[in-house]
């Protein structure tokens, strides 16, 4: 059923950043990543890897002010390219789950690809930074996510931890569920949905 190809590429310039973002949601992995902020170049990767998507990312921001601009408009514009690459969502199982360790830590991230955008969220940091990146920052990213791709999301923090591998988890356990979500399921011949559309 994955006979049509479920690509996106999404550009967005404005005064503040200049991002590129293509991806292939049936893809291996395969990630290519500039953002100007090293962790989170770091996570992108291990969204890319962990969901198999492949997925090249290019980013000039206002890094002299702050990392706000950049990781937010990185997340509208990856949201948009989910968005677009999944097409009619026919044949998707449109929902996704995944509960992941790392270490002391334990996220859950449950998923809707449903048309209807949402982002719940109790992610707690005790730092305010990991690296250059501002840890207030991932409920901003996963936001701007959940609205462009007009997904409803959810991530709970089972245990918490160490910072950065809270971080990891969320985008690691995010990669899983989306991966998930976005599957076929050769049962499901339309759309997942008693309205008829997604």
């Amino acid at each position: 059923m994955a006979e049509k190809k479920r690509t996106a590429a999404v550009e967005r310039e404005t005064g503040e950043t200049k991002i590129k973002i293509t991806i292939d949601l049936d893809g291996t992995g395969k990630a290519e990543v500039d953002t100007g902020i090293g962790f989170f170049d770091h996570m992108l990767n291990s969204f890319a890897r962990h969901g198999l998507f492949d997925l090249q990312v290019s980013v000039k921001g206002d890094l002299e002010v702050d990392s706000h601009h950049t990781i937010e408009d990185t997340g509208i514009v990856l949201g948009e390219a989910i968005c677009q690459a999944l097409g009619d969502k026919k044949g998707i199982k449109r929902f996704g789950n995944f509960l992941l360790p790392m270490d002391e830590v334990l996220v859950l991230c449950a998923l809707d690809l449903s048309g209807r955008p949402y982002l719940q969220e109790n992610l707690t940091f005790t730092v305010p930074k990991v690296g250059e990146f501002d840890t207030e920052m991932v409920h901003e990213f996963f936001y701007a996510v959940s609205y462009s791709a007009k997904m409803n999301l959810h991530f709970q923090m089972m245990s918490g931890g160490n910072n950065h591998h809270v971080i990891e988890a969320a985008f690691k356990a995010f990669a899983k569920a989306l991966d998930e979500a976005v599957s076929y399921d050769e049962r499901i011949t339309d759309v997942l949905s008693t309205k008829g559309s997604l």
